[in-house]
């Protein structure tokens, strides 16, 4: 929605591999538009891999985006969590709604109370990741994938951009419960969006028991593959900011 009058503060959870560096150009195209915008590294990932073994749990990198929230004073703000960051973005919520207005999760992965990421995927994906931390030798991280379910073609413009910041995940992010003291979404407004060209097969589960557990929430689709970010960043942030200006007051 360009020309929105209203200036939101969106904070950008990154996914799996990844790290704030891949919403830059989402960013860039916000931040143009007078929105401030924030798009943290969770530890063990990105810039901040180095710290790998620091992460034992998914609250860690709850923690990160708390902090971040809290630490730059940031309130009413539009929260969007892509894939693995919907982990993250639900337990924000859980733990400071009174910072938030709107949760928006982009092609994420979801959990209940005291399930873990793996509790929900489908098996083969489980064991053929599972299999990858066994070949590598190390416990800590699930290696790099190459550009495998990120939806972005090896002759895309920024294939070799991508590829070559992605980094291990922190293994421990998927075995550990999500622990929530409130419902998924801390009754704030929701909205799911899907990336339906072409769509993420694996996180088929997530949108079925959305679309089935969750009638409250909000639903869109977006036509761009799963790292909408990269493949489709003004698609993305006219739909960032659409829905930015649907939940203001």
């Amino acid at each position: 929605m360009k020309g929105s009058t209203r200036k939101n503060n969106f904070v950008l959870i990154h996914g799996a591999w990844h790290g704030g560096w891949v919403w830059r150009s989402v960013a860039e195209e916000l931040i143009a538009r007078g929105h401030r915008v924030v798009a943290p590294t969770m530890t063990g990932l990105g810039e901040r891999h180095h710290l790998l073994a620091s992460v034992t749990s998914l609250d860690v990198n709850i923690a990160d985006i708390v902090n971040v929230i809290e630490a730059e004073e940031l309130n009413d703000v539009v929260l969007v969590g892509h894939s693995y960051g919907g982990l993250v973005a639900s337990g924000v919520a859980d733990r400071i709604p009174h910072a938030l207005r709107k949760l928006v999760f982009l092609d994420s992965l979801l959990v209940e109370n005291g399930q873990c990421a793996f509790d929900i995927l489908p098996a083969s994906v489980v064991d053929e990741r599972m299999a990858s931390v066994r070949a590598s030798g190390q416990s800590l991280g699930m290696p790099v994938n190459g550009l495998k379910g990120t939806g972005i073609p090896d002759d895309h413009p920024r294939a070799d951009w991508v590829r070559r910041r992605l980094t291990p995940h922190p293994l421990a992010t998927y075995t550990t419960p999500l622990v929530l003291e409130h419902p998924l979404g801390n009754r704030l407004p929701c909205t799911y969006v899907h990336c339906a060209n072409p769509s993420y097969d694996t996180l088929a589960p997530v949108r079925e028991r959305v679309r089935s557990q969750h009638p409250g929430w909000g639903w869109e689709s977006i036509d761009t593959g799963h790292d909408a970010m990269v493949l489709a960043p003004t698609l993305l942030a006219d739909l960032l900011e659409r829905l930015a200006a649907a939940s203001q007051p």
